[in-house]
């Protein structure tokens, strides 16, 4: 496995072989089953797979939450070497934005609803960094995980409308087996916070047993999610949402599909989680 910190390192490996095909993996570190699970499916769909490790400052809204992200990137890249990734980029914060930087890349209706409603020029900085790893990388499929449904949704458009020459792979949420889907702002949780974390996946599920019983109204099916998430004590809601899964538009009557998410935090800590119903 490689080791890159630069852009010409990067595309030195990559263009190595031309004929070869490439998966990408972008990701922030401190990585879990979750971003395994995406290297191991990059992995049997590419010949080479590569994993860029880079905590984006521009899509953060608070200072506080960016100097709190977990960092291990020495495990991270012994993980990484075990799944057998050949190159790993870990740019400094100037080797992606250099002195002068000004090009930024944003959409419209897709990132202003739900955590672009929440957190205001966060999907600014997602897709301008990503833009720029499937620059710099030029990866022939790049992985992301369902847990970020909007991100991914988000990036669909922004490859679809810029006619970048790849193909964005959406895969699957990964859970711990008590059914918390797996973040790396998990481990900032408290005890008590771990456990009262659970009450996403019990809204979510209420959620989805209401609507395979024929109830899929939306402003039920948020009613039914709020009403679970506020019986718990150490949850402080941010938002429910029923909506497209394409559009992100609220869903205001029954529907053929939705998806359901919502942003939940508990102390300091903010986790999000989702589920596709079709």
């Amino acid at each position: 496995m490689q080791i890159a910190t630069t852009i010409e390192d990067v595309r030195r490996v990559r263009w190595a072989d031309p004929a070869q095909t490439w998966g990408l993996v972008p990701t922030m570190g401190m990585l879990h089953e979750g971003h395994l699970s995406l290297v191991r499916r990059a992995r049997a769909d590419n010949d080479c797979v590569g994993v860029s490790i880079f905590v984006n400052p521009i899509q953060f809204d608070r200072r506080a939450d960016l100097d709190a992200y977990p960092r291990q990137l020495r495990r991270d890249c012994e993980l990484l070497q075990a799944e057998g990734v050949d190159l790993v980029w870990t740019p400094a914060e100037d080797e992606m934005y250099p002195p002068g930087f000004q090009t930024y890349v944003a959409l419209d209706a897709i990132s202003q609803v739900l955590e672009g409603a929440a957190r205001p020029g966060h999907f600014r900085g997602v897709t301008t960094v990503v833009a720029k790893l499937f620059n710099v990388f030029q990866p022939t499929r790049a992985y992301f995980g369902q847990k970020d449904a909007q991100q991914a949704a988000v990036i669909q458009q922004m490859v679809r409308d810029l006619a970048f020459n790849l193909d964005v792979v959406v895969c699957p949420i990964v859970r711990e087996p008590d059914g918390l889907a797996m973040s790396s702002r998990n481990v900032r949780l408290a005890p008590d916070e771990r456990a009262a974390a659970l009450v996403l996946y019990r809204a979510l599920t209420a959620a989805r047993d209401e609507w395979e019983q024929g109830k899929r109204d939306g402003d039920r099916l948020r009613a039914t999610m709020r009403a679970i998430v506020e019986s718990e004590p150490l949850a402080r809601l941010d938002y429910v949402s029923a909506a497209d899964p394409v559009t992100l538009a609220e869903i205001t009557g029954p529907a053929d599909r939705a998806l359901l998410s919502m942003a939940v935090f508990f102390g300091d800590v903010r986790l999000i989680d989702n589920m596709i119903l079709q």
